[in-house]
């Protein structure tokens, strides 16, 4: 057990000082008084505040950012970035993946995420035969995520198609297609691998309504459920407006509104994006107890659009924040671009504060911390007894700090 002493630190309760917080050998946080003395702890510079867990990563893409920031003929949108990013993945070992990985986890602990969600979808040879060992890839992100010291959710991807209607895979995403069975095997040996370690979770992602037919997706979620009852489980939607009409078209449902009818989501599922939402269906997946996953700089460097947050906000829905294509791998900016696209949406200001007199940098923050939680399904919610000791500790000295007390 460890003694840490905190002149300040903002707890569940709020900012306390003179603070002792407990840590087991394996990372839990196992008792915290307020008003402690420093005796026989190791006082630790600065002022805590929880680490800000980052649900949605795909760590190789922070090796091309910048590479699609090049006009072109064409209109660019997302589509357009796609295919840079496919060109991209032409290149790339498991030696290349784990060192990009262990980098971007360092950069991420720098700017004060904590534990990382790593929505894992490329996971076969170049030619699109499967590595000898099958979670070859999946283990370099374990290994990327121990060398940096960053908690890791990894979702294996189900990917099986090109499109709506279960069109065959294009070549070109040949090195992320599995079949369900060896997908749920991948995700059992992963299980076994990381089993006593608590920095580590496995769930499940789905690619997208786009890449997995009802039949797969039914039969992915089953089987994982029957050897994790409460992992969590990711998927891509409504993040593009032709990735609805495309959805309506094959089902006369748009993509939230078909989610929600035909897979049993609840407070183990997180929606990635979910942009482009009626408000209709915002109220629904807010009262469905499922966290939105929200990238806003990368929703923003891909043209995606902006998040219905005053519907989703209104029936008070869990959301939390990644970096996704690692255009940035700040917390803070993704909180800061959040809330001000609502402003420049709406014309208002403090648009997550939601009440008088509550702080806005508090309100984000606190969605960042429990949403984040609840949905890579780690302990990570904030400076409380049962949870993970994921501490920042901010440079008191800093001009940005001085003088502050609350």
């Amino acid at each position: 057990m460890t003694d840490l002493f905190f002149n300040s630190a903002f707890l569940c309760s709020g900012w306390q000082t003179s603070v002792r917080i407990a840590v087991s050998e394996d990372g839990w946080i196992k008792e915290i008084t307020s008003g402690a003395s420093s005796a026989g702890c190791e006082s630790v510079p600065g002022i805590a505040v929880p680490g800000v867990p980052n649900l949605h990563s795909h760590a190789f893409q922070r090796a091309m950012a910048g590479l699609a920031e090049r006009g072109s003929s064409n209109t660019d949108t997302f589509w357009s970035w796609r295919e840079r990013m496919y060109a991209f993945l032409e290149r790339l070992s498991p030696e290349d993946v784990e060192a990009i990985a262990s980098q971007l986890y360092v950069e991420l602990l720098r700017h004060g995420f904590t534990s990382v969600t790593e929505f894992h979808y490329l996971r076969n040879h170049i030619d699109g035969s499967r590595y000898e060992d099958p979670v070859e890839m999946g283990r370099r992100i374990l290994s990327a995520a121990n060398q940096a010291g960053i908690g890791t959710t990894l979702l294996p991807v189900l990917y099986r198609s090109s499109d709506f209607g279960n069109k065959p895979p294009a070549p070109e995403q040949k090195r992320f297609v599995a079949d369900v069975d060896d997908l749920i095997d991948d995700l059992a040996t992963l299980r076994d691998f990381t089993a006593k370690n608590p920095q580590y979770r496995i769930g499940l992602a789905i690619h997208s309504l786009r890449a997995a037919a009802p039949e797969d997706i039914a039969h992915a979620v089953s089987s994982f459920r029957d050897i994790d009852n409460e992992g969590p489980i990711h998927i891509h939607v409504a993040e593009q407006t032709r990735e609805v009409n495309d959805c309506m078209a094959w089902s006369g449902a748009r993509p939230v509104e078909w989610l929600l009818t035909n897979a049993p989501v609840d407070k183990h599922w997180c929606t990635i994006h979910a942009t482009h939402m009626t408000a209709k269906e915002a109220t629904a997946l807010a009262a469905s107890g499922a966290v939105v996953g929200l990238c806003p700089t990368t929703e923003a460097n891909l043209g995606d659009g902006l998040f219905p947050f005053e519907d989703y906000a209104g029936g008070k829905g869990n959301w939390g924040v990644g970096t996704d294509s690692h255009v940035s791998v700040s917390p803070i900016a993704e909180l800061r671009l959040l809330e001000y696209g609502q402003r420049i949406a709406r014309q208002e200001r403090n648009i997550a504060a939601g009440t008088q007199d509550r702080s806005t940098g508090r309100a984000l923050l606190e969605h960042a911390w429990t949403g984040g939680s609840q949905a890579s399904g780690r302990s990570t919610g904030g400076l409380e007894v049962g949870q993970r000791a994921d501490i920042l500790s901010l440079n008191e000295n800093h001009p940005a700090l001085v003088g502050r007390t609350d």
